[in-house]
């Protein structure tokens, strides 16, 4: 049986090599001391996989080797990355982390349980040449007395249904909190608000702590938000949450089936009076859109790319350190 490290057949080498010469096109390079590239991605169901290069209609899961290539070439060029989706088991997120070599880590949560929490994990997967831990990783539990609030004016009723995860990360003299994600989602929108907002006002509180861990906080991933200025994103940019305007363009997409949708985030504290703000200099923004390219020598439908890669798009952002 073939194995993730062996010498993929010449058509799919020629695919990866094709991705990586999109992904030079599209994204900033690793620049030595000089900058930070930060991303979010929701790997869909990122868990077992067929060790086969090419999956067939009958396998199950549909993810196989090919897919493996393309998610690792991907990871690959940011220097940390938020990944939300990773499922209780971990077979295609350790072939990644071997392909990706000895110089990249991991640091996990353990999975969520019950049927809202979907069996997911929250996973940062970093550049030890470029981004180290720095002491700190926890999850985000709200305090019982916020759990008493009045309903009617969004306040949370439980806590999240999966768990925020915060894990702090030093690069040369710059510290920083990642805090990641995935809201709960449902067809309505009431069914989110009070998740959305309980985070923002959980990371306002914790901004503002002049005792806290670090006071760099970025938040990132998925918010099911639906689209830019409805009533979810009001609501989570409420207690003064930044989103850069390079974000908010309507052509840098989250999902490969609805260009309108707005569910991933790359967030921060920005001109707020109240809190500590961010003290990276932000340099630019955007996402990756694999679909051309990725797996496309193979005619596959966009259903099935969503299951082999991602039914969402890498999002990024890159920052100036010294």
């Amino acid at each position: 049986m073939a194995t993730i490290l062996d010498a993929p057949p010449d058509d799919i080498q020629m695919n990866i090599n094709l991705l990586n010469k999109d992904l030079d096109a599209h994204l900033p390079f690793k620049e030595i001391d000089r900058n930070l590239l930060i991303a979010t991605w929701n790997i869909r169901a990122f868990g077992n996989y067929t060790r086969k290069w090419k999956s067939e209609e009958e396998d199950s899961p549909k993810r196989d080797m090919h897919s493996i290539l393309c998610i690792a070439a991907i990871i690959k060029r940011f220097d940390v990355i938020a990944v939300q989706e990773v499922k209780a088991n971990i077979r295609g997120l350790r072939d990644v982390m071997k392909l990706l070599g000895s110089h990249w880590s991991l640091i996990l949560t353990d999975v969520t349980k019950g049927s809202s929490g979907n069996g997911e994990r929250m996973a940062f997967i970093f550049d030890t040449r470029r981004v180290n831990l720095s002491g700190l990783a926890c999850e985000l539990v709200v305090p019982k007395e916020r759990l008493k609030g009045d309903i009617s004016k969004d306040a949370l009723e439980e806590q999240f249904v999966r768990t925020p995860y915060a894990v702090s990360f030093k690069s040369c003299s710059q510290t920083f909190i990642l805090v990641t994600l995935h809201i709960k989602y449902g067809k309505k929108s009431s069914e989110r608000i009070r998740e959305l907002k309980g985070i923002a006002q959980w990371l306002s509180d914790w901004a503002g702590d002049m005792n806290a861990y670090h006071q760099n906080l970025i938040t990132l991933g998925d918010f099911n938000i639906d689209a830019r200025g409805d009533l979810l994103d009001k609501t989570f940019l409420s207690e003064g949450l930044y989103v850069p305007d390079a974000l908010q363009d309507p052509l840098i997409t989250r999902s490969i089936f609805n260009e309108t949708k707005y569910y991933d985030q790359i967030a921060w504290f920005n001109n707020n009076s109240n809190v500590p703000n961010l003290s990276l200099d932000f340099l630019g923004a955007g996402n990756f859109d694999f679909l051309s390219i990725a797996l496309r020598n193979r005619n596959l439908s966009k259903r099935s790319i969503s299951y082999m890669l991602s039914d969402h798009y890498p999002l990024w952002a890159e920052f100036r350190i010294a």
